[in-house]
C-alpha cells in the first residue's frame, strides 16, 4: 500500500509539473551521452540538432528555442534523474535524444505520467514499440529488430547458409540478434552476448565463432566496442574467412580507427550520407562546413529529423504547446522533410521506412567513406507494432 501511494503521489506530481499554458519559448530538453568514451555519439547528436535549429532560424512558429542538454553519463538511473528534472525543474515542453535503450526504458515512466511530448533519436527497444507504445512518444529512428532484419534479408540474398551471432548483454543487444533470427533463413550455429559496456575483448566470442564451423558471422557493436571488435576480428584472421555482416558497428565516428579494417564489411542503415534528396544534400554539406573535420551519421541524421519533427508539431499549434492532442496529430502526419526522404508512421509511431545496403569504400584521396550500395527493402514496418494498443 505504501508503495502504491508513493507512486500515486509522485504520478500526481508529474502531471502537475507541465504549465497549463504556452510560454515565450520552446523548451526541448536532450538527453544523450556526452562524457566518457561514447561522448563522440552524444556530440554528433547535439551538433546535428543545433545544424537542425540553424536551418529553422532558432525558432519555432516564431518563438525563441531553449535547449537543455542533460548527460546521462551512460547510466540508466542518471539518465531517469536529468529526465526528471527536464519536467519538474525546467518544465521543457519537449524532450528528445536517448542514445541507448536500458538509459530510455529507465525514463519513460516519468515522461509518460507527465504527458511530456518525447522525440526519441535514436534507441528503439522492442518494448516502446509494442506494450509501452504511448501517444506521447515518437521515434526518428527505427525499432531495434528493423536494421538486423534488413541485414538478415541481405544474408539471404547473398544464400549464406549458417551463421554465429554475437552482441551484448543488453535490450539492444538482445533486440538486434532477435532482428537478425526473425529473417535470416540459414542456420544459427551459435549466438553470444558480452558484458555491456564493460567489455572490449571479444577474443574468447572469436574463438568460439570459429570452431563453430558456421559460414558467417553478425555482430551488433556500437561505438568503441565495435572499433574493438572490428580490428580484432581481422587481428584473428577471420577477415576472408568467416564474411563478417554487421548492424551498428561500422559509421562515420568509428570508420577512422576501424580504417581498411572495414573495407568489404556490409552492413544495413535507413539512412546513409549519400542519399539523393535536397535535404539530405543540404544536411550534410552544411554539417561538413559548420563542424570542419567532421561527417555527420545516422545518430545525427536522426537528430536533425527530431528538431524538424518537433518544429511540425509546434507550427500547427503556432507556438501553443499546450495543445497536445494537436501537436500529437500533427506529428503522426510526419509533416516534414526528412534527410532520409519520405517516411510515414505507424501506429505505434515507429517510421515505415526503406533500409539500405552501406558499404566502405575508398576515394580517389585515399579517404573511406560509407556508401550506398543497394535498397535491401522498403517500407519497412516494425513486427512490434500489433502488441501496441494504439490503433
Amino acid at each position: 500500500m505504501k508503495r502504491t501511494a508513493f507512486w500515486l503521489a509522485g504520478a500526481a506530481a508529474l502531471a502537475l509539473a507541465q504549465p497549463a499554458f504556452a510560454g515565450d519559448t520552446i523548451k526541448i530538453g536532450f538527453v544523450s551521452t556526452f562524457s566518457g568514451p561514447t561522448a563522440v555519439i552524444g556530440n554528433d547528436m547535439r551538433n546535428s540538432f543545433e545544424l537542425a535549429l540553424d536551418h529553422l532560424g532558432r525558432k519555432m512558429a516564431g518563438k525563441p528555442v531553449e535547449v537543455i542538454y542533460e548527460d546521462d553519463t551512460f547510466k540508466p538511473g542518471v539518465g531517469k534523474q536529468k529526465t526528471e528534472k527536464l519536467i519538474l525543474s525546467d518544465h521543457v515542453d519537449f524532450i528528445a535524444g536517448y542514445i541507448w535503450s536500458n538509459v530510455l526504458l529507465a525514463s519513460l515512466k516519468p515522461i509518460v505520467d507527465s504527458k511530456t511530448m518525447l522525440v526519441v533519436a535514436n534507441a528503439g527497444p522492442s518494448k516502446l514499440a509494442g506494450e509501452l507504445c504511448s501517444p506521447y512518444v515518437f521515434s526518428t529512428s527505427w525499432q531495434n529488430d528493423q536494421t538486423p532484419q534488413a541485414m538478415g534479408e541481405y544474408m539471404n540474398q547473398k544464400g549464406v547458409k549458417s551463421v554465429f551471432l554475437i552482441g551484448p548483454n543488453y535490450a539492444a543487444g538482445k533486440d538486434m540478434l532477435a532482428g537478425v533470427k526473425s529473417t535470416f533463413k540459414g542456420k544459427v550455429l551459435g549466438e553470444e552476448y558480452t558484458v555491456w559496456p564493460t567489455q572490449l575483448d571479444f577474443s574468447a566470442e572469436l574463438t568460439k565463432a570459429r570452431n563453430s564451423k558456421a559460414e558467417s558471422i553478425f555482430v551488433f557493436y556500437p561505438g568503441a566496442a565495435g572499433v574493438q571488435f572490428l580490428n580484432q576480428y581481422a587481428q584473428a584472421g577471420l577477415k576472408g574467412k568467416m564474411p563478417l555482416y554487421t548492424a551498428f558497428t561500422i559509421d562515420e565516428l568509428s570508420l577512422p580507427l576501424q580504417k581498411d579494417n572495414a573495407i568489404g564489411v556490409p552492413g544495413a542503415q535507413e539512412w546513409v550520407h549519400d542519399l539523393p534528396n535536397a535535404q539530405n544534400k543540404r544536411f550534410v554539406a552544411d554539417y561538413i562546413k559548420k563542424y570542419p573535420g567532421h561527417r555527420p551519421t545516422f545518430y545525427g541524421a536522426q537528430s536533425y529529423d527530431a528538431a524538424q519533427l518537433i518544429n511540425s508539431a509546434v507550427v500547427a499549434v503556432k507556438g501553443d504547446t499546450s495543445k497536445k492532442g494537436a501537436m500529437k496529430a500533427a506529428m503522426e502526419k510526419a509533416n516534414f522533410k526528412s534527410v532520409r526522404g519520405s517516411f510515414k508512421y505507424g501506429n505505434n509511431h515507429m517510421p515505415i521506412q526503406n533500409f539500405y545496403l552501406q558499404d566502405v569504400v575508398k576515394g580517389a584521396d585515399g579517404q573511406l567513406s560509407l556508401k550506398t550500395m543497394a535498397t535491401i527493402v522498403k517500407n519497412s514496418q516494425d513486427r512490434f507494432h500489433d502488441k501496441c494498443p494504439m490503433k
